[in-house]
């Protein structure tokens, strides 16, 4: 079987190396442009995908623009007989419906939940105790394609994105390659979204990841780990940026407005929440160095309010 193999980020670098683990022929491999970054921002910065795929010794292909004809041409000439995609863009119906098999896709959640750009990261910020990846057949509508496989795990109560995005990409592989075995013997069924279950995952922005102090302190902790370790949960403190990687809540009653703070200069930051406290644990302030917040109260000193 001829496959063509799509993704840029780490997420997708495992489900490309259990395929060639697994003896399956990637004839091409589609990832992001080469940016540049780093310092003075001269630095060629390739994508995780691109890295692994160099060290392989596959074939690259690098559009800038997925319907350009000269591209599509270099789709037809490799001949594939499926497309799997793994945390890529958007993709025309030119590059998708191309194939005989045509084109799967591994999607971080439980389809149709968490639909968009960060469904690891808003299952957390949510508090679902489960979560999962899905394989399923891409169609027009960005995900939302009959369903092939899905497989469950746990969210712990404690646990980070960054933490379930490590499990998550280790399922996935193995679900790319139980989709693939799949549509290698011809014995693939589907099934339709229920769209009554449909939540959304939209990009985190500047805008969505600030805390709001005028919710639930549990909501609270749920939204910091969610957040954690990218892009993480910020509020402002004496004008500046505070980024909060880890909290502790209580619930308590008080009487003060969401959001202001109290400490005690040495050991405890905490800010109002709606019913109770949020305790900071692990905090970086604008300018300084990630610490934990007895660190950052020895050096820094705060006023009440």
């Amino acid at each position: 079987m001829r496959i063509i193999f799509m993704g840029t980020p780490e997420f997708a670098v495992p489900a490309l190396d259990i395929l060639l683990e697994n003896g399956y022929e990637v004839v091409g491999v589609i990832t992001a442009t080469d940016k540049l970054g780093g310092r003075g921002g001269k630095q060629v910065i390739q994508s995780a995908v691109k890295k692994y795929a160099v060290e392989k010794g596959l074939n690259i292909l690098q559009p800038k623009n997925l319907k350009a004809p000269e591209f599509l041409e270099e789709l037809r000439v490799l001949k594939a007989d499926l497309q799997v995609v793994v945390a890529f863009r958007m993709l025309p119906v030119a590059v998708w419906d191309m194939p005989p098999l045509g084109t799967f896709n591994l999607h971080g959640s439980l389809l149709p939940k968490y639909r968009g750009a960060a469904p690891i990261h808003w299952a957390v910020i949510k508090g679902e105790t489960e979560t999962g990846v899905t394989s399923f057949k891409l169609k027009h509508e960005i995900d939302t394609g009959d369903l092939i496989l899905q497989e469950k795990i746990q969210i712990g109560a404690e646990e980070t994105t960054g933490e379930v995005y490590n499990r998550l990409m280790q399922l996935g592989a193995e679900v790319v390659l139980k989709t693939v075995q799949l549509f290698e013997k011809g014995d693939i069924e589907m099934t339709p979204q229920n769209e009554s279950l449909v939540c959304k995952a939209p990009k985190l922005t500047t805008e969505n990841t600030e805390i709001n102090f005028d919710d639930y302190a549990e909501n609270i902790r749920n939204f910091v780990r969610g957040l954690n370790p990218y892009p993480v949960a910020w509020t402002t403190f004496e004008e500046k940026k505070m980024k909060l990687y880890k909290v502790q809540t209580e619930i308590a009653e008080h009487g003060f407005a969401p959001g202001e703070m109290v400490t005690d200069g040495k050991k405890f930051l905490r800010f109002a929440a709606r019913d109770g406290w949020v305790y900071a644990e692990d905090l970086q302030l604008q300018g300084k160095k990630r610490m934990d917040v007895v660190s950052f109260l020895n050096g820094y000193r705060v006023v009440d309010g």
